[in-house]
């Protein structure tokens, strides 16, 4: 289970030794992509490497995502059928323009793993056109599979006919201002778009602090020396270690010396296991454990 949305990090898919590297990595989901990493050709070699790995999950220390194909590319439910396998914690879905097309992702998924006996998966979708900008909210209370949603910025300014500057973000400020709004309206965190230039942390911790100032829970990144300074970003708030606290507080004897109630009603709502380690995951990092 993800319990926190610092970063997310995409690992080609095709690439075995960078897949076999992902086991190591503190980011806190490791997604496997089979999207803009991997060239047509190479995507069935791509399927079989997720699948390899996901047989060995209890190897990588933190939740493994699938980002596949988007709705429109035609490859999307042979990805589906491909991946969904005993190991993977969620889909990542780039792409997403409405709610109808998380509803009928969350029916394909549903039926796989009915037959094939796995656990409940968790969809991501990834906001990259005009048409999910405004849609965000629908999309983000499509399912309550829908843990997060994260936004894809070249993508939307290809949508919009537009060029990424990254000296000036005017282009793109609704859009990215727009998407946390939406998904905290809809309980849920929004992970923020990519910085492409992996060689200069400065730009990648001033993009990150802008994200977080705009009510981003994390950020998307696509190399390992991007986890920490993204982690120290976005150390959790006074008011997200207060509540941690309450909750271990509330929970720790039935916890850790099964004695006392599993679930208890805190500040007006009901907090259980899944709270607890939550709760706990967000001491540790602001703690600097994680």
């Amino acid at each position: 289970m993800t319990l926190l949305f610092r970063t997310l990090i995409f690992v080609p898919g095709a690439n075995a030794r960078f897949i076999e590297k992902a086991k190591t990595l503190g980011a806190d989901i490791v997604c496997f992509d089979l999207e803009d990493s991997v060239p047509t050709n190479e995507k069935e070699t791509a399927r079989q490497t997720i699948i390899s790995a996901l047989t060995k999950r209890e190897e990588y220390q933190k939740s493994v995502y699938v980002r596949i194909n988007s709705p429109d590319s035609g490859l999307m439910y042979a990805d589906i059928k491909a991946v969904v396998q005993k190991g993977i914690d969620g889909l990542v879905i780039p792409k997403v323009n409405d709610a109808d097309e998380i509803v009928e992702i969350a029916n394909a998924v549903s039926t796989l793993e009915k037959e094939r006996g796995i656990g409940r998966i968790a969809l991501i979708p990834s906001i990259e056109t005009a048409k999910g900008v405004v849609n965000t909210y629908a999309i983000s209370s499509a399912d309550d599979r829908v843990t997060a949603v994260v936004f894809g910025v070249f993508d939307f300014l290809h949508d919009m006919r537009m060029d990424y500057d990254e000296h000036d973000d005017s282009g793109y400020a609704y859009a990215r201002a727009r998407i946390p709004v939406d998904a905290r309206a809809a309980g849920i965190p929004a992970i923020d778009a990519i910085w492409q230039k992996v060689d200069d942390i400065d730009g990648l911790v001033r993009d990150a602090t802008a994200a977080k100032r705009l009510g981003y829970s994390g950020k998307s990144i696509i190399h390992p020396g991007q986890v920490d300074p993204v982690h120290k970003v976005f150390l959790p708030s006074k008011s997200e270690v207060e509540w941690a606290r309450k909750v271990v507080s509330a929970l720790g004897d039935a916890m850790e010396k099964g004695t006392g109630r599993l679930a208890v009603k805190l500040e007006g709502r009901m907090v259980d296991a899944v709270h607890y380690k939550q709760a706990k995951a967000i001491l540790e990092a602001a703690a600097g454990h994680r």
